[in-house]
């Protein structure tokens, strides 16, 4: 009995100490995951905790769980609206991305550390693919407001790598224990058994997990805890029939988060506690495993591959992937330098120690150590970067009030309440012609505590609250003009980055260039300020994206689905 308290007591007092440490943490910019792997090694067997973990089997067992719930609340938070800008390169770099990367980094080993060539690739396989968990948490913990191109594109890439590093992985070891096989056959095989299956159980298994959801009626407690089960079901059954877990989990929750849902929010904010928790104890137990005294011998061999990984293989790997693409080149920089590695590559670490390979103890140690320099060197300076590179937003942060509205036929509407601050953009930019979103209808209007008698949406003062009824996928733009902007930096606020003035996407650039004295050639004076930005950029829009035109900045500042339905204006200084 004593002992089971003690170990309550002391779990507890572990989640709370890494939980608190993070917050601290955080403040300074040290990732977090960063934070959760040095704690797990201080429990570890070498540490002050002195607590001995050596079951790698276990440790696979708990890793994957944890994993595949991660996956299943980033597909949640993944709007559908992102795959119109980010599915296409998402998937070349998860595809061929993961291979140039792991192909690159492989014979980068061969030839330093004297490996065989199925030795070296299978560790480039091992290291390849960017971590879902990593990415997630690193965005979100930052609060960061990436331009939508490069944000979904991240996102979508890190939830659905995973399977291609996996099936290379599963591929290579399969090579090294059974030398004999065809090569060009177990590859074919796996390819398809595991991104076949993955894909075919994923998508059904998330439209019958949706199906269950809508019709069975429960308990609002346990629908998401129904969700959770019906997920880990569809990662277990689709491992069982040879598939990619991963990518079925990943694609049924991008189902469920994009489909209408009863009792989404509760969903939602379960899995987002969960996946926490998830990561947390992931990082905690491949922390206790790693031997920390293992890590210096390996010092040399393991930086120079987290050197050629993050400096040569992924920035290849990036441009090639993009190119057809046209991100710009601020873009394709950043993208290279946020593919962080995490758990993923650790949890794959363990399948050669599984299988009994020779190098496997001395594979998992290199692999750490890079995650490690991954999650301190990338991880630390993302912020930085992302403000270097000039691809930031205005941020947004929690509503006030948010209440999910079971309507029978619609059941993804939300009512939302606002109180206005003097930093609140419709305040304090006192713009007189903003527009909400289609979806959006202000139910009430409060000043000094009394409900006003009319809707007073065009004189705002600070101190009123607004009540607001809309579907989810409009909160993002509305979060835009009614959430205040405490503490965000002049850089970042709507007049630095979208200029001064807002003008319809159909207004014609001739009158515009007209009264800004900005030089339009004859033959485009007719076109619209949206067709124009078309001809002038490159990639897809989204919103951020900017073309000068004289003394004048068109920025992108709204989009109706592909369409561009506001612009900034943005007056330049004198050079």
């Amino acid at each position: 009995m004593d002992l089971s308290n003690q170990i309550i007591f002391l779990a507890a007092i572990v989640l709370l100490g890494s939980i608190l440490s993070s917050v601290i943490t955080s403040r300074l910019g040290v990732p977090l995951l960063l934070v959760f792997l040095v704690i797990g090694m201080l429990l570890g067997p070498e540490g002050p905790g002195g607590l001995v973990f050596e079951n790698i089997t276990v440790a696979y067992l708990i890793g994957s769980a944890a994993l595949a719930i991660i996956l299943f609340d980033g597909g949640m938070r993944t709007p559908a609206r992102n795959f119109r800008i980010g599915l296409k390169p998402a998937l070349g770099l998860a595809t061929l991305g993961v291979i140039v990367t792991s192909g690159l980094t492989g014979a980068f080993a061969v030839w330093w550390l004297g490996l065989s060539w199925l030795e070296g690739l299978l560790l480039g396989a091992i290291v390849g693919s960017t971590d879902a968990a990593a990415v997630f948490s690193l965005l979100r913990s930052r609060g960061l407001e990436l331009k939508s191109r490069v944000g979904a594109t991240l996102e979508i890439e890190s939830g659905s790598n995973d399977p291609m590093a996996i099936f290379l992985t599963i591929v290579l070891i399969e090579l090294l224990l059974l030398p004999e096989q065809q090569f060009g056959l177990v590859v074919l095989v796996e390819f398809i058994q595991q991104m076949g299956l993955g894909a075919l159980l994923g998508v059904g298994g998330g439209f019958a997990l949706l199906a269950l959801i809508n019709r069975v009626p429960m308990a609002a407690g346990l629908y998401p805890l129904f969700a959770m089960a019906g997920a880990l079901a569809i990662f277990g059954l689709t491992g069982l029939v040879g598939g990619s877990g991963f990518l079925a989990v990943y694609l049924a929750g991008l189902l469920l988060g994009n489909r209408p849902l009863e009792a989404s929010q509760n969903i939602k904010r379960f899995h987002d506690g969960i996946a926490s928790l998830a990561q947390i104890g992931m990082f905690l137990m491949l922390g206790m495993i790693v031997a920390p005294s293992e890590l210096p011998p390996v010092a040399l061999d393991a930086g120079l591959v987290a050197a050629v990984l993050i400096l040569i293989a992924r920035p290849l790997a990036v441009w090639i992937c993009l190119y057809p693409f046209r991100f710009p080149w601020r873009e394709q920089v950043f993208i290279s330098w946020v593919g962080l590695r995490g758990a993923v590559p650790i949890i794959l670490a363990l399948f050669p120690l599984l299988a009994g390979l020779e190098l496997a103890g001395y594979f998992f140690h290199v692999v750490f150590f890079v995650v490690l320099i991954s999650l301190l060197v990338q991880g630390w300076t993302v912020a930085t970067s992302a403000r270097w590179l000039g691809l930031e937003l205005p941020p947004t942060t929690a509503r006030v009030q948010r209440t999910e509205l079971d309507i029978p036929g619609q059941q993804e509407m939300e009512l939302v309440g606002y109180r206005l601050a003097e930093t609140t953009p419709v305040v304090r930019e006192a713009w007189s012609n903003f527009r909400l979103p289609g979806s959006a209808r202000v139910v009430a209007h409060l000043r000094k505590g009394k409900l006003l008698e009319t809707l007073e949406l065009l004189d705002l003062h600070a101190g009123d609250h607004l009540y607001i009824m809309v579907t989810p996928a409009d909160l993002h733009d509305l979060d835009r003009l009614f959430v205040p902007k405490d503490e965000v930096p002049e850089r970042l606020t709507e007049r630095s980055v979208f200029g001064e003035f807002a003008l319809n996407g159909d207004a014609q650039l001739g009158a515009v260039g007209m009264a800004y004295g900005a030089p339009v050639p004859p033959e485009r004076q007719g076109e619209t300020l949206e067709v124009y930005l078309r001809r002038e950029l490159q990639a897809e829009p989204v919103v951020g994206d900017a073309v000068d035109l004289g003394p004048m900045r068109l920025v992108i500042r709204e989009m109706d689905g592909a369409r561009i339905t506001r612009v900034g204006l943005k007056l330049l200084k004198p050079s």
